[in-house]
């Protein structure tokens, strides 16, 4: 190696995580997804947890997680991951195990299954990004979409008479005896991206500990979905998602 190799080296501050496989996304250009999946590959390379991970990935648009980041993946049926990662987690008990998880899928068809894994309080992390809508099969309604947003399904924008309310599930879950820390961030600055791999990282020290249930959701775009520019879709969450999904802990009651 070189001198100046050497001092290149030496002065590195950011670099690709290595637990990142040379796979191209499938994510649209402006996504959350990609952002989000950069951090949990970054928390558990600094963690030192690559060969102690398990991941759960079911159906949605992280369907193909296991395609991008280099740990033990298991795929889950649409909404039963946080079941499944009960199972593994029971099984091994000191590995970490994390969901990662839609609207659709965590507090649509898999409301059952995420309320009740938090309610007992599984030692698991579940990463859950809201966009507010079915990315993956169309742009349909999701249960997070806001009021008088407009989908495939509610061209005309979401009714409370007709739809009902949007479901703040992270709301719900804090509530729980068996949550240990519940928190809401965004990646769409770098200042919201260290927060949210800070929340990560403290999820999955939770897992590792036996403390509970740990949910960290994160408030994402889906530009394509809501067709939008990547820009006008990180503007339009500040000013209709994040209002109404405020940012922040709902709950830290992670010390046992």
């Amino acid at each position: 190696m070189k001198a100046e190799d050497i001092k290149l080296d030496e002065n590195k501050i950011y670099c690709r995580p290595t637990l990142l496989n040379d796979t191209t996304m499938h994510y649209c250009p402006g996504c959350s997804h990609g952002v989000v999946h950069k951090l949990v590959a970054e928390v558990i390379e600094e963690m030192g947890q690559k060969d102690n991970a398990i991941g759960v990935a079911p159906v949605g648009c992280a369907v193909f997680a296991y395609n991008y980041i280099d740990i033990d993946w298991i795929e889950a049926a649409h909404g039963r991951a946080p079941a499944v990662a009960t199972g593994a987690k029971r099984l091994n008990p000191e590995r970490l195990v994390f969901t990662y998880q839609g609207d659709g899928d965590l507090a649509a068809i898999g409301t059952a299954e995420t309320i009740h894994a938090a309610n007992r309080g599984e030692n698991i992390a579940i990463i859950f990004v809201n966009n507010a809508i079915y990315g993956m099969t169309g742009g349909q309604m999701a249960p997070t979409t806001l009021i008088g947003q407009k989908t495939a399904t509610t061209p005309y924008g979401r009714r409370v008479d007709l739809n009902g309310h949007p479901l703040k599930i992270s709301n719900l879950l804090a509530e729980l005896e068996g949550t240990c820390y519940v928190t809401r961030q965004t990646v769409h600055t770098p200042a919201a991206v260290r927060k949210a791999k800070a929340a990560i990282r403290k999820a999955f020290e939770n897992s590792l500990a036996g403390n509970g249930t740990s949910v960290v959701e994160i408030v994402g775009t889906c530009n394509s979905g809501w067709k939008l520019t990547p820009d006008q879709a990180n503007k339009w969450m500040e000013e209709n998602m994040i209002p109404f999904y405020p940012l922040g802990d709902l709950k830290n009651n992670s010390q046992k």
